[in-house]
């Protein structure tokens, strides 16, 4: 391929070039988002597609403090230089001004090649040497990840995406500048690396500039030079980038090279050519889907334009059930290339039924369920009684239900900490009696900026359910995982609490290992897992395929009449009702559109009295789901609030972690009552 000159090739299309001025360019996230699926490049950034992932990266840089980590791996380099501006054209004279010097580091540097176009994190020139470094929040464990490479020897999943992105850039560096030689390294948090600064992670704090875009504001520079090379870890890509453009790309539209591919996808995007879709099983997680509300005004849907063709012959063919919602299916690819679309499609020789040894339904035979109920078209859940019977007859009481709030933090809280180490700040409690009397028992929330709350978290666990033996539900695998990590926390802190034994004796008690973990233990009051009595027991067409708490609460709510009747009165944190904690006389059924409204959505606004567009690039104000909770706390420990503001985004959280909770009671009360 033809490449253009250097610097002066660069400069010259910053002012000639017209597609500076439109601009229809092939970003690095443009890049990343057509490796995902080239046809999204079609839908992206129009205002008539809406995306429901828009501001995705964004919050996981917040929760996980990645903006924290950019700003650190700048102060590697003391005299580091950031091109501030958005702009095209002023970022990219900038830049090649800036390369002018001998030696310069520059962040944010801008690099284009015809059509590509790039921001480099880092760029250390050093004479005609060129280091490209990406700063990545992602945690690296030398030992694990120090090839990048699965057992089989292939490039790992979970790590392809970063390394496309690194190519991608080193190829558009080395063709824009074809006179310097260019290396390309990832900085990676390093999980192994201990933290030598207590209340590190406060001295960087985050807020809106006048233009609207979030900044990281470092309060004290001391020590971050050596705290930058101690926890972010340079590694050379060099060799693992040669190996991705001189290998196939395995992908639907058959074997490419990535090179064609990059060309391929620049071509299109700026055209503004839709290409192709290449229906997979990826298509659930589209981002391009249009709600009922913004179809109404108009909006258009990308996941609806690339499936029509296949669903056309149905009069209403979003309105059934497709192989994409069919639950830990790992063959959908090949239904859909067989062209059975559609759940009433699937055939029982699909599934390939398998029983099991445990009570209940295997997973296959929850599969061949969950199509029968489609081919039925029926409303009414399915239970097994008598398997639900005998799980609530072995359970001790009082009850208890708990729900834990954990995150995971790059930049770590305390001297000895780890990037990425579990922070448990949050739990809520309920309890049910022998009688069935139902309440809120307890909470705890520890959201104080700079604190490793690990330890108390459990302390007060353990004085809420230290004072009998009855059975403590959990949902799914999170709280015992959590507790179990702890426990390994407590026993490698060379300055452990004086009550690590008795704390790590109650974690043995109500945890037990998984397979092939040791040592092996299951403790005498282990945690009843309420999302396996779900998926052993329990199935109604409403969850689509989800075992979800927020997919279970709504359809068991809509099904049982016993909770209508029950919840729909005010009785939830009413004087006589049921004892809560964050609600006063609170209704949980209120009716939209024939249906019970799904709880999670009526959870009042985070900030009340508050406008909107005061709030971090103005997120929602309701806190509905985990990853919003993270950023929650994450805005509690990064950001300058007011006591006022503070106190709101504390009260969201609690409330948030206590419907959680009530879900897994009013699930156990259906049951109960499906049993009498």
């Amino acid at each position: 391929m033809k490449k253009d000159s250097p610097q002066k090739s660069q400069l010259t299309e910053t002012h000639g070039d017209r597609t500076l001025g439109t601009p229809r360019l092939l970003t690095k996230s443009r890049f990343k988002l057509g490796m995902e699926c080239p046809t999204k490049l079609f839908y992206t950034n129009k205002s008539e597609y809406p995306d429901q992932k828009k501001n995705n990266a964004f919050l996981k840089a917040l929760a996980e403090g990645g903006f924290q980590v950019g700003e650190l791996a700048h102060h590697r380099h003391s005299d580091c230089i950031t091109v501030e501006t958005l702009d095209y054209s002023e970022s990219l004279n900038q830049t090649n001004e800036l390369l002018k010097q001998k030696n310069v580091v520059i962040a944010e540097a801008a690099i284009k090649f015809r059509d590509l176009f790039i921001r480099v994190d880092l760029l250390v020139k050093t004479g005609n040497h060129l280091k490209l470094i990406e700063v990545k929040a992602k945690s690296y464990d030398p030992e694990k990840d120090r090839e990048f490479k699965g057992r089989s020897g292939s490039i790992s999943s979970k790590w392809l995406p970063y390394l496309h992105d690194v190519a991608f850039q080193r190829y558009v560096c080395s063709h824009a500048f074809p006179e310097y030689t260019v290396e390309a390294s990832l900085l990676l948090a390093d999980k192994t690396a201990e933290c030598q600064t207590d209340n590190l992670n406060q001295k960087f704090h985050v807020s809106l500039n006048a233009k609207g875009r979030l900044s990281v504001n470092v309060s004290d520079t001391q020590g971050l030079k050596e705290e930058s090379s101690t926890l972010l870890r340079l590694v050379s890509v060099d060799p693992i980038c040669d190996e991705l453009f001189g290998t196939p790309l395995d992908v639907l539209t058959g074997p490419a090279m990535l090179e064609e591919r990059i060309w391929w996808m620049a071509e299109n995007y700026h055209e503004d050519k839709k290409i192709s879709p290449c229906h997979s099983s990826a298509c659930k997680d589209c981002e391009f889907k249009a709600s009922m509300e913004e179809n109404a005004e108009g909006k258009k849907s990308g996941f609806r334009e690339c499936w029509g063709p296949l669903l056309k012959h149905k009069e209403h063919p979003f309105d059934h059930p497709t192989v994409l919602s069919l639950w830990n299916y790992r063959d959908k690819d090949r239904l859909i290339q067989e062209g059975k679309v559609f759940m009433t499609q699937v055939e029982k020789s699909d599934i390939r039924l398998q029983g099991d040894d445990d009570p209940g339904h295997s997973p296959s035979e929850r599969q061949w369920l969950q199509v029968c109920m489609a081919h039925d078209s029926t409303s009414s859940p399915w239970i097994d009684r008598e398997g639900i019977k005998s799980e609530l007859e072995a359970l001790t009481y009082p009850l208890h239900f708990i729900d834990f709030e954990t995150t995971r933090v790059a930049i770590p809280f305390t001297r000895g900490r780890r990037p990425y180490e579990l922070v448990a700040f949050q739990f809520s409690h309920h309890t049910v009696d022998s009688e069935g009397r139902v309440e809120h028992k307890s909470q705890y929330l520890n959201a104080r900026p700079g604190i490793f709350p690990n330890y108390e978290f459990v302390r007060a666990l353990k004085g809420q359910l230290e004072h009998d033996q009855g059975s403590i539900f959990r949902y799914a695998t999170h709280e015992n995982s959590t507790l179990i990590e702890i426990l390994e926390q407590l026993e490698a802190d060379p300055e452990p609490p004086t009550d690590a034994p008795e704390l790590m004796a109650f974690i043995r008690e109500i945890t037990e290992t998984g397979k092939g973990k040791l040592p092996q233990w299951k403790g005498k009051r282990s945690m009843v897992d309420l999302c396996r009595l779900v998926k052993r027991y329990y199935y109604a067409a409403e969850m689509n395929g989800s075992n979800s708490i927020k997919q279970v609460l709504p359809a068991i709510l809509n099904s049982s009449e016993y909770l209508q009747q029950r919840y729909s009165d005010a009785i939830y944190g009413a004087q006589g009702g049921v004892p809560s904690l964050n609600f006063l006389n609170q209704s949980w059924v209120r009716v939209r559109d024939e249906k019970i409204a799904d709880p999670y959505k009526l959870l009042p606004p985070l900030f009340q009295d508050i406008e909107s567009s005061e709030s971090i690039a103005g997120l929602e104000d309701d806190i509905r789901e985990g990853g919003a909770a993270m950023t929650a706390y994450a805005r509690l420990q990064f950001e300058d609030l007011t006591p006022q503001r503070r106190k709101e985004i504390e009260a969201g959280l609690l409330r948030y972690c206590e419907l959680d909770t009530l879900a897994m009671v009013m699930i156990f009360e259906a049951w109960r009552e499906e049993i009498d």
